[in-house]
Formats: structure tokens, C-alpha cells, sequence
């Protein structure tokens, strides 16, 4: 969320960064016409507050003198009345003010590019080398389904399309993969796990950004007393985790991760990606939150992203980086790199991680600020979070790039250690 005075102050500004993604400013200038009434209110309120405050002391003194004070006296009673609906209309503009700028983007970091789409996206790297088959390599869902390993057909039968269930070498890949991940992110790159609730509240999803713009992409319950959520990425728990509190500055970069499963509507996506684990209303993902200082935040981003295509690095998959551009851009984030990784059977590279910082923008909607060394002011923190990774397209991609000829799957070199029997069987 953009601060309220920024908005009045750098107008000009926000308006040029909304354009500059492609999107429309109705809500900015709707912004700037209750605003104005705003002012209008506020102005009367003052007068009128500084007119009682000039008469009373007349009427004391009126009364004091034994004189007539009733004509003074209903007056200021019409002045208080007057002011008492002021109030009630300032209160409603206020709240239609907040809706306004919770439903207006962050502004567009300064390095990013200027798109429409996704086909505008900057590629910055590659990292790999493409696998070459002998035969014509399958689609993970083929094989899963040839393999009896994935079954689509069951899962719709207990939750309906876009949902699997995994079975035998696949349930055992996708529990070996959220250990990697997990291993890997909290013993080599410092992050400290969490497991967090998978279901949250209004003010949970509001704070991230999720509500009230993206509430037709996520699933709600309701049980008698309040409405719950069910998580799309853990980003949304775990920012939250220090909602409404002041940190110390030593304490930053505060770094978690997280695995949990996500659950989203996929509302838009339709005809999309129908078939395979690309896009799933429930998938695993291993998350990675950071909460730094401003001045720290764009080397802090690099940083997670490195520590996100480390773990395609040692499973030795293909990967690019690429740098999204203005129309691709989440409406929270203010900078974002996807990876993307290899699939054989797409003959192209998909989304596996994106790795966007937010700046302090969640940070002011959740109230999360640290306070600098010899300040008594505190300031708000920079968020940042990305994928590391997601699970499922992981599998995916595993599937793909090591299937065999006869449609096994080889074991990269290092999960082979989650692979091995822990338990003996007893007699």
C-alpha cells in the first residue's frame, strides 16, 4: 500500500508508474476527487470548530453578566450538530479513501523494463545444458500416468478438475524434494524453518495483498464465528508473522522459509496448462521471506534469488532467469525475477520461482517496521520473497529431463540420499 500523503504529494508520479504497467488510473482519479472533498470537510470542520471556540468564551461571559445568552446558545448548539455530521462524512470519505489506495499498485522499481506481457520479459541468463533423447521425450503427466505414479482421474473423482494424487515413486520424489529444499535453505543459505497455519485471516490476506483485489483467486471458508482462507503461497503467513510489530535493526535481515501447500481458484486460467501439475488448485511450494532495511533490500533480493536456482543448480536441471517487465509485473511487487525452468516435452522454458522484492510497500499494509541503531523513529521494512521452489513443477521438470526410454525416471544424484530405506523391517 502506497501512503496516503505520498499519493497527494508525488500525484504526477503515481499516475506515470500505474500507466507505465499498463493499467488504468479511474481509481487514481477517483482518488484526487474524494480527496478534494476530503479537504473541502475538513476546512468547513475547522471553521466552524474555531467559531465555537471564539463564541463560548462570549457566552460565559454574557452569562456571567446576568445577560440573555440563548440565541448564542442555539447557535453553537447548530454549529456542534453541524460538525457532528462533518465527522460522519469525513469518517465515510476516509474509508472510501483507504479502498481507493489499497486497490492501487506499487510503484515499478526504476530497473524495470517497460511490457505488455510476459512476451516482453527480459531474459538475463541461462544456466544448463538442454538434455538430448534418443526417442521423443513425454510429458511428466504421460509418464506419471503410464507409471501409475500420478492419477488425475481419482483426484477428480474426490475434488474435481485440476487437482492429483500422487502415488508410490512420485509421492516419495515430491516428499524427497520438500526435505532438499528444506535442508538446503536452513543448513547452506541461513534461513530458519517455520510451518506456519494454512489457513488465515482477512487481515492476513489483506496485508500482503492478496485481499481485496485477488479475492476471486483464492478459496474462503466460513465457520460460525470468522472467515478463514485458505493460504495461496506461505508468503502470506509468514510475512505476517511480525504484522503490527517494530523490530530491532540487528535483528535484519530476518530470513524464514517455509513449506506448506497453496490452494488457488486459478480464476482467469481457464483452458490453461489443463493437463500436468503446472497448475493445480493445490500444490506444494517451499517459500522464502526476508525482512530487511530499504537500504539493503535490492542486494537482499539477488541474494534469495541466487539461493532459488542453487536448488535447480544441484538437481541439474536447465534453468533461465528472466526479468519480468512492466505489464507482467504482480500488483504488490516492485521488482520481480521469475526462473523458469526446462520442460523437454513443452520444448520450452516454464515459471518455477519468482523472486520479487515489495519494497515497504506490504510493510506499511501489515504495519511492519524496525527501529534504526541511535533512532527513536522507527521506520517500515522492505519484504521480499520467492520460491525455493515450487515442488510440483519441480517434479515436473524431474520427470521430464530424466525420464528413460522406457518411461522410468532416473534419480538426480542428489535426492538419491532421501531415496534410501531408513527402517529395517521388523519381524
Amino acid at each position: 500500500m502506497l501512503e496516503l500523503r505520498f499519493i497527494r504529494e508525488n500525484l504526477d508520479l503515481v499516475i506515470d508508474k500505474t500507466r507505465f504497467r499498463g493499467l488504468d488510473t479511474a481509481n487514481i482519479n477517483k482518488f484526487v476527487e474524494i480527496d478534494q472533498q476530503r479537504r473541502d470537510l475538513l476546512s468547513e470542520v475547522e471553521g466552524l470548530r474555531n467559531k465555537r471556540k471564539t463564541v463560548s468564551p462570549e457566552i460565559a461571559k454574557l452569562k456571567k453578566a446576568g445577560e440573555d445568552a440563548d440565541s448564542l446558545v442555539a447557535e453553537m448548539r447548530q454549529v456542534g450538530d453541524r460538525i457532528k455530521e462533518l465527522d460522519g462524512k469525513l469518517l465515510g470519505i476516509e474509508e472510501a479513501l483507504q479502498k481507493i489506495v489499497m486497490e492501487i499498485p506499487n510503484l515499478c522499481h526504476a530497473s524495470i523494463p517497460k511490457g505488455n506481457d510476459d512476451s516482453d520479459n527480459q531474459e538475463l541468463r541461462k544456466w544448463g545444458t538442454l538434455p538430448e533423447f534418443s526417442f521423443s521425450p513425454k510429458a511428466h503427466f504421460e509418464l506419471g500416468e503410464e507409471q501409475g505414479t500420478i492419477d488425475f482421474e481419482r483426484a477428480a473423482k474426490l475434488a474435481g478438475a485440476r487437482f492429483a494424487i500422487l502415488k508410490g515413486f512420485a509421492s516419495r520424489m515430491e516428499r524427497a524434494l520438500i526435505n532438499f529444499m528444506l535442508d538446503l535453505h536452513t543448513q547452506r543459505h541461513g534461513y530458519e524453518e517455520v510451518l506456519p497455519p494454512f489457513l488465515v485471516n482477512t487481515e492476513t490476506m489483506t496485508a500482503t495483498g492478496q485481499l481485496p483485489k485477488f479475492a476471486d483467486d483464492l478459496f474462503k471458508t466460513s465457520v460460525s464465528d470468522r472467515d478463514l482462507w485458505l493460504i495461496p503461497t506461505a508468503e502470506v503467513p509468514v510475512t505476517n508473522i511480525h504484522r503490527d510489530e517494530t523490530l530491532a535493526e540487528k535483528e535484519l535481515p530476518i530470513k524464514y522459509c517455509a513449506y506448506t501447500p497453496c490452494f488457488r481458484s486459478e480464476a482467469g486460467s481457464y483452458g490453461k496448462d489443463t493437463r500436468g501439475l503446472i497448475r493445480q488448485h493445490q500444490f506444494d511450494k517451499v517459500e522464502l521471506v526476508k525482512f530487511t532495511s530499504p537500504e539493503t533490500s535490492d542486494r537482499e533480493l539477488e541474494i534469495l534469488l541466487a539461493d532459488a536456482e542453487e536448488v535447480l543448480q544441484l538437481l541439474e536441471l536447465p534453468y533461465r532467469v528472466v526479468l519480468l517487465c512492466s505489464g507482467d509485473l504482480g500488483f504488490s511487487a516492485a521488482k520481480t525475477y521469475d526462473i523458469e525452468v526446462w520442460l523437454p516435452a513443452q520444448n520450452k522454458y516454464r515459471e518455477i520461482s519468482s523472486c520479487s522484492n515489495f519494497l515497504d510497500f506490504q510493510a506499511r499494509r501489515g504495519g511492519i517496521r524496525y527501529r534504526p541503531k541511535d533512532s527513536k523513529k522507527s521506520k517500515l521494512v522492505h519484504t521480499l520473497n520467492g520460491s525455493g521452489l515450487a515442488v510440483g513443477r519441480t517434479l515436473a521438470a524431474i520427470f521430464e529431463n530424466y525420464q528413460r526410454e522406457d518411461g522410468t525416471i532416473k534419480i538426480p544424484e542428489v535426492l538419491k540420499p532421501y531415496f534410501e530405506d531408513r527402517f529395517t523391517p521388523t519381524d
